[in-house]
């Protein structure tokens, strides 16, 4: 029975490694990926490097800057069809998921920790009347 399960074991793990026809995958999702499996900071780096992140990342320092309730809701909600496009949407038709196995996309949950830090942080800081008597009291 020993000689079988390190068969079966050794059987198991050559399945399990990146084959060179799936790829081919990660040529097409990432065509400068080295081959390295994505940890996941790299991947966090390079979400927050899309164009969209980096307009939503101006647009939190803005509404920080002016201290705009309403701003930080819209930014809440652009930072969460982010989330959900980056996570949910996959515009490659199913290549995500084989380019997840290969190693060339990371997982993006550091992405949405972030994210939730930022948006939650913004709508708490904008959310707290000033001490000047915004509250109403005079």
């Amino acid at each position: 029975m020993g000689s079988f399960r390190r068969g079966l074991i050794f059987f198991l793990a050559l399945t399990c490694l990146p084959l060179p026809a799936l790829a081919e995958v990660c040529d097409k999702v990432r065509p400068g990926w080295d081959g390295a499996p994505v940890s996941i900071w790299q991947e966090t780096l390079w979400l927050f490097g899309s164009p969209a992140a980096l307009f939503l990342l101006f647009c939190s320092a803005l509404v920080w800057r002016f201290k705009n309730s309403w701003g930080a809701l819209a930014v809440f909600v652009g930072w969460s069809f982010l989330v959900g496009a980056f996570t949910f949407w996959d515009p490659t038709g199913g290549q995500r998921a084989q380019a997840t196995a290969e190693g060339c996309i990371g997982s993006p949950s550091l992405f949405v920790a972030v994210v939730l830090v930022i948006s939650v942080g913004l709508l708490l800081y904008t959310g707290k009347p000033d001490a000047e008597g915004e509250n109403g009291a005079s």
